[in-house]
Parts: C-alpha cells; structure tokens; sequence
C-alpha cells in the first residue's frame, strides 16, 4: 500500500513467548526477572523512536535485548535440538517497503535478528539457511560466539528431561526427574519465541520475530519464526504483527498475513482480525500460541489462546509490561 501521509505517535509492542505462565508456576522472583528483561528491551527500541529512528530500528533494537538475555528462548538461552546442537532462526519486515530477511538453522550468529537484517537489506534474496547463512552473516561482519555461549544448564537439563520421555517440550519446561516432576513440565508449556513490532513517527511499521524452536526438535526443523506472513508480517497502513506459538499451525494458515488480509481486504477492525484469525488457525485445529499486533493507527492488540504470554508496550501514553492472562 501507498506510503502513510502524516506524523503519527510512535509505538512499540514485544513478546517474549506464550504458553502455560501463571504465577503458580512462574513465583514472584522469577516473574520481576522477566518484567524487568521486557522492560529493558521496550525502553531500548523505544528510544530510538524518540531519536526520529525507523520502525525497522526499534524491532531490531528491541529483539537484540531479548536474543541477549538468557531467560528467553532466541540467541542465548535458545533451547537444543534432539543431538545436542543451537539451530535460531529470525526473520525481519519492512512495512514501507514491503522488503523483508531472515535467516534459518544458525548455530554461531551472536544476534540472528541482526542477520535477519543484513539479508533484506544486503542480498537480493528473502530467506538463508544453515551454512550458507553463516558465511553471509560473517561476510557482513556480525557477531559470532562459540556454542557455549548460546548453551543454559536450564535448557540443557530441558533437553535431557525430554530425550528421557522422547518427547518434544515447548520451551521453558521446568527442569526436573521423570515421574510427577516431568508431567508438571509437560503440562507448563511455554512457547519462547520473542518478537516486535513498531509503528515510526512518519507512520512505518516493521515486525521482527526470533526463536531456537523447540526442546528435542529433529535436526533441520525450521518453525514459522522466518517465514514472511506466517510469525512475521508488516504492510504500512494496515499491520505489523509477530508471532509466538506452535509453528506448524502458523505456517499452515498463513497465520501473520491472514490477519493482515482480514484488515486490508474485510476492512476488519484489528481486535476482530486477531481473533478470528486465532480461531480459524489455531483453536479449530488444536494449535497453541499467539500473536503481538499493531495497525497503522497505533492500536495495540494481544491476542493468544494460551494462559499467558510475555508481552508489553510502549508509547506516549506510558510504559506497560504483562505476563498472565487477566
């Protein structure tokens, strides 16, 4: 769509991951840990919008601090595969420009958002996988760390708790002995995709969503994390949204992009685009998760069908951080 036409309020909203979060499971200790992680990477993208910088800036910013914080799962702290490894994957939208990155199955990139990045803007091409993303993102001169940097004895123990019951957790499972200990896990899931999106003073939106997938998943897997219109998307004058949850079902529907076809083809309004979207892709085929979303008026939804998910926002109006459902 054409270009916005006047100055607006910028805006920011994040997550960091839905599922079975309450304050039985999560403690008062543990739940300030994540209030204030959330909160550092709000202020952080927020203020390069206060600075005049693009919407595309903040996202990044904004999932830059949360890849560098070990409680989320992208970047550090990501959870391992079946055999032990880190695969991350990112991806980035550009709403003015329709362009958009991402990058899939890398195990070295400090910061795959940053890659994520560098692919829209320094390649002619949308999506790069494994290797070949690598030498991309060393070529560009990204950051890169050896695997114990990424590796948690949190997330380690996850992966032993799974490969025990050969099962696939989703994301922060609390470590544990098979038995009753083990079931509380299962039942905890937690899908730890972080994501943002923003709305610039001159009425740009961007999206930038950031994953390690899921506990014990199989060598190669790729969820929806870095594939356009299904956890990322963003279309200036309609929509930014990111999103958090079982990827197979985001994928299948399309799930960022049908939300924005809701609001630019149905003329939806964006709560009513979210949740019928969330209806039609996920609780009528039995998927969990969620999604952040902000319009081109600077409207704020969170939708999810879960307990609750990470999540905040910032603007004008104030600073707002919360976790569980109501």
């Amino acid at each position: 769509m054409a270009g916005p036409t006047r100055i607006t309020s910028p805006c920011l909203a994040i997550h960091g991951g839905a599922g079975t979060i309450t304050r039985a499971l999560l403690g008062p200790a543990q739940e300030a840990e994540y209030r204030a992680a959330l909160t550092e990477a709000l202020t952080a993208g927020y203020a390069l919008l206060q600075q005049g910088a693009s919407s595309l800036d903040a996202v990044v910013a904004a999932v830059q601090v949360l890849e560098d914080c070990p409680l989320f799962n992208a970047g550090r702290g990501a959870v391992f595969t079946h055999n032990g490894l880190i695969e991350l994957d990112a991806s980035v939208m550009d709403g003015r420009s329709g362009l958009a990155g991402a990058v899939a199955g890398v195990r070295h990139i400090r910061n795959p958002v940053l890659a994520a990045r560098r692919v829209m803007e320094q390649s002619r091409h949308v999506l790069l996988i494994g290797e070949g993303a690598e030498q991309f993102a060393l070529a560009q001169g990204l950051a890169f760390e050896a695997p114990a940097y990424f590796h948690t004895e949190r997330r380690w123990q996850q992966l032993q708790q799974a490969r025990a019951q050969s099962a696939v957790l989703l994301d922060h499972s609390a470590p544990g002995a098979a038995g009753a200990v083990f079931e509380i896990a299962l039942n905890d899931h937690k899908y730890g995709t972080v994501g943002a999106v923003a709305l610039d003073a001159a009425g740009n939106l961007a999206a930038a969503t950031s994953t390690g997938g899921l506990t014990n998943k199989q060598f190669g897997r790729v969820g929806d994390t870095p594939i356009i219109g299904a956890g990322c998307y963003a279309e200036n004058g309609v929509v930014a949204v990111s999103g958090t949850g079982t990827g197979e079902f985001f994928m299948r529907g399309v799930l960022a992009y049908d939300i924005a076809a809701r609001i630019k083809y149905q003329q939806q309004d964006l709560p009513s685009a979210v949740e019928q979207t969330l209806d039609s892709c996920l609780r009528q085929r039995g998927g969990e998760g969620g999604v952040i979303s902000l319009d081109a008026q600077g409207q704020v939804y969170f939708g999810f069908n879960t307990e609750g998910m990470y999540r905040g926002q910032i603007s004008a109006s104030g600073l707002q951080v919360e976790i569980y459902h109501a």
